[in-house]
């Protein structure tokens, strides 16, 4: 009796929420109660925030939701349909997960870019017990509740007609915040629609931000550099026919009420700021030798600047944000002090006994920071296991002299392999598959993902319908994505996905290693390089030794076993890669 009644009123507690959403403010130490009522099951949900679906847009209006609260959401599926300051944009998520919790619900007007709309949990999590995340007071669930994201204009200038302000974009739908790697553009430029603006590191890879308007760029507010969250003026534009220096900076340029120094408008010159008895204590935050060094080199105090790091850090970067955001010049050193410095610098190579050791703070990428993140849960949720062959290629080595000297065609051992998986993976489809909320799905299309080193990162550009390529298409194919990854060209489309991975670090001479899986995909090939060994008779011979890892759940050890051994008599007789046709055909005909 006791449960029934509990049960009552927690669904008229649920009615009495959804009725008035969008009247009434709950405060945060109710949420509990309008979600579930258990405190043992509670599920930290995962922010679905309002993005920014135009480089003009500030605020939107949710017209449509396509989702239920506890339908499933699979990558590339529609969300909701958003009306922009332009037109009705269709939002779409990229990743799986269960739709938890409406926040704000359909025809709410005016909703500022960045407000939190709705919740997800993972897919085996209990939507039905997720919680309001810890900041959400902070973010609001209504836009009654939400400071302004208008910037608020100086009231002693009017910005001239035409003028725009660009707000920091949403480029994936699970962006919080963003990196400006490189402004493509300088002010006072002319953009033509569809020009880039500028290079922006995102949670999964470098995009470029391109303006839709023809327009010129009048200000840029965000060094490069600089990480930027969500909804915050980067810059601004004007119409093509305006005196572009004329263009009036907003008193307020962040969506929050605390605008930091690298996104406030840059100050004069003249600004007093390392005069002598103008600076602020020094705060409580913790920095090293380096940015020790610079805040001497320019008379500034840790205190009148905003760390930016994790546990109250104060990173190097965020000083030299501050010194060009406010034009600090160094600060000229007494004569006395010249012989002091001069003295100390050769000692700087060597750390006093009972001192710390110098070190240096090395910023972490979102794009890093994702990847240890799906290797992490790579690791720890999928059972990994393990199978090594060792594979005879000195026909391969000579076969691939023959196509350089004889037919001038250059192609690599990797492009090779990459052929000889995807015939593998024909004999084999047991191995072409990905697993998926608990299932094994087995992926008629062979797509080999490569793995590609980058400045920022490892990325695995892919290699659609490989089986249906020749070799030099291969080749050719990887080199262009391969240049792309390092220039950080990579579209979307071109790095997500794949059905198959290969991991080759044989051109920097290790012999042998295992690959982490690369989610949903259930096996990677680790690739190591060839070396000269002695065979039973005594014959020397190039041995290349190969290490699959495979997702235990979806693939048996025979299964791995023979994918290894139809792979290693490719490789072994690789006339068959060069000229075969038969798998071609018969994967066009099982496809197609």
């Amino acid at each position: 009796m006791a449960h029934m009644l509990r049960s009552k009123f927690v669904l008229l507690s649920l009615k009495y929420v959804n009725l008035t959403a969008s009247r009434i403010s709950v405060p945060l130490k109710y949420h509990r109660l309008c979600f579930h009522t258990s405190g043992i099951l509670d599920v930290k949900g995962k922010e679905m925030l309002m993005p920014s679906l135009s480089p003009t847009m500030e605020t939107g209006t949710i017209v449509k939701w396509f989702k239920k609260e506890g339908d499933k959401i699979e990558p590339g599926d529609a969300i909701a349909d958003i009306q922009t300051d332009k037109a009705v944009v269709t939002m779409e998520l990229e990743d799986e997960s269960i739709f938890a919790k409406i926040i704000i619900p359909e025809g709410t007007k005016d909703v500022k870019v960045g407000t939190l709309i709705a919740l997800t949990v993972e897919v085996d999590e209990d939507w039905k017990t997720v919680e309001m995340p810890d900041n959400a007071a902070a973010t609001g669930t209504a836009p009654a509740a939400q400071p302004t994201s208008t910037p608020v204009t100086s009231p002693t200038a009017e910005p001239p007609s035409g003028q725009q302000n660009i707000l920091m974009p949403a480029l994936s739908p699970t962006m919080t915040t963003g990196t400006i790697i490189k402004w493509l553009k300088r002010e006072g430029d002319e953009i033509q629609p569809g020009d880039a603006l500028a290079e922006i590191q995102t949670d999964k890879a470098v995009m470029a931000f391109e303006l839709e308007e023809e327009c010129i760029l009048a200000k840029i507010l965000v060094p490069e550099g600089s990480q930027v969250e969500i909804g915050q003026l980067i810059a601004i534009t004007v119409e093509k026919d305006t005196d572009w220096k004329q263009a009036v900076v907003p008193a307020l340029t962040k969506p929050s009420a605390a605008p930091t120094p690298a996104s406030a408008p840059p100050p004069s010159p003249a600004q007093p700021a390392t005069a002598a008895g103008a600076k602020p204590p020094p705060s409580g935050q913790v920095y090293g030798l380096a940015v020790k060094r610079l805040l001497e080199e320019y008379g500034l105090s840790s205190g009148s600047i905003k760390g930016t790091g994790r546990t109250n850090r104060l990173l190097k970067s965020d000083v030299l944000a501050y010194i060009q955001a406010h034009n600090v010049k160094k600060v000229t050193l007494k004569a006395g002090e010249a012989p002091k410095t001069a003295k100390a610098s050769p000692l700087e190579t060597h750390v006093p006994v009972g001192k710390p050791s110098p070190y240096e703070d090395i910023e972490i990428s979102n794009i890093r920071s994702v990847i240890a993140k799906r290797l992490g849960e790579s690791k720890s949720t999928i059972p990994h296991s393990y199978a090594v062959i060792d594979i005879n290629i000195d026909k391969l080595i000579e076969l691939r002299g023959k196509l350089k000297t004889e037919e001038d065609v250059n192609v690599s051992i990797n492009d090779f392999v990459t052929k000889a998986v995807a015939y593998a993976l024909v004999e084999c489809p047991d191995i072409n598959t990905i697993y998926k909320n608990g299932q094994v799905v087995r992926v008629p299309k062979i797509d080999v993902s490569v793995a590609v080193a980058t400045s920022t990162g490892l990325i695995t550009p892919i290699v659609f319908d490989t089986v249906a390529k020749s070799l030099t298409d291969i080749s050719k194919n990887i080199r262009e994505l391969a240049e792309k990854a390092r220039k950080n060209q990579l579209k979307p489309h071109e790095f997500q996905g794949g059905t198959f991975t290969i991991s080759n670090l044989g051109m920097f001479g290790i012999k042998e290693f295992s690959a982490i899986i690369n989610p949903p995909q259930t096996a990677i090939l680790a690739v190591g390089s060839g070396r000269e060994e002695l065979d039973s008779s005594l014959t020397k011979v190039t041995t290349m030794t190969v290490t699959l890892s495979y997702d235990r759940r979806a693939i048996d050890e025979d299964q791995a076993a023979d994918f290894l051994a139809v792979l290693k008599s490719m490789l072994q007789d690789p006339s068959f890669l060069a000229i075969g046709k038969i798998p071609a055909l018969r994967y066009k005909r099982d496809i197609y």
